[in-house]
């Protein structure tokens, strides 16, 4: 019997603006579909003009430049649309969909199409329903006293999963999709009787606790950030009165 995690999986990433989800932008966008362990990797590119400057730092991440998408780029809206629209397939084929540190790049895309479509990453997925598998909260569940930073290189690395050109978007997804793999390989023992559904809601619990306990440690520290327990999309916040 073939577990979920040798099965059909598709994964998302996207490259940014920087890392406030409620400000920054997409610039580069991709999916990769793979229908068993091994098997062929489709991938989809997209590549954006935000409409706005990329900073030097990201530019320093990911190498995209403003004249490079002013050039090359395709305006927000439709991109935004047709990647809405990609994740809604592979959510219809009941196809679980791999986002490492999912709550970034799903409530970045959610408001980019309410900046953009004036509509919402839900709006596009109805009726399906997502089915993540983030390998940030899985990892950090299943081994959780294991000491270390836990971003996409140090898991890869720890996994022995190769990640060729970090900070391209579909490079990551890439391996983001094969760590996935690697991760129910070695914890089929606690893995392979749960499905993608299941597993979507406990890593939403799993997260939440994730979160509190890291809360807890800035707490300590002295350090002011606030670490947002929703998973895998951050509600949208409130407009002040």
């Amino acid at each position: 019997m073939s577990h979920w995690y040798e099965g059909p999986l598709a994964a998302f990433d996207t490259e940014t603006t920087g890392v406030d989800v409620e400000e920054d932008r997409i610039v580069s966008a991709a999916l990769v579909v793979q229908d068993s362990a091994g098997g062929r990797m489709r991938v989809t590119r997209w590549l954006v003009n935000p409409g706005v400057p990329v900073p030097a730092g990201a530019t320093e991440i990911h190498g995209l430049t403003d004249d490079h998408l002013q050039r090359n780029g395709r305006w927000p809206a439709p991109v935004v649309e047709e990647v809405a629209r990609a994740l809604a397939e592979q959510c219809a084929a009941r196809r679980p969909l791999v986002v490492m540190n999912a709550p970034f790049d799903l409530t970045l895309l959610d408001r980019e199409l309410k900046r953009h479509r004036t509509s919402s990453l839900a709006a596009y997925l109805e009726p399906a329903s997502l089915r993540v598998l983030d390998p940030r909260v899985l990892d950090k569940h299943l081994d959780r006293y294991r000491k270390g930073r836990r971003t996409l290189t140090d898991l890869c690395e720890l996994y022995g999963v190769v990640l060729d050109g970090a900070h391209d978007a579909a490079a990551d997804a890439a391996a983001s999709l094969e760590l996935v793999r690697a991760v129910g390989r070695r914890f089929a023992t606690r893995l392979e009787r749960l499905t993608p559904a299941e597993l979507h809601t406990l890593q939403a619990v799993w997260h939440a606790a994730q979160a509190r306990g890291l809360q807890a440690w800035f707490a300590r520290s002295g350090t002011p950030e606030t670490v947002d327990p929703a998973w895998p999309l951050r509600p949208e916040l409130r407009a002040a009165a």
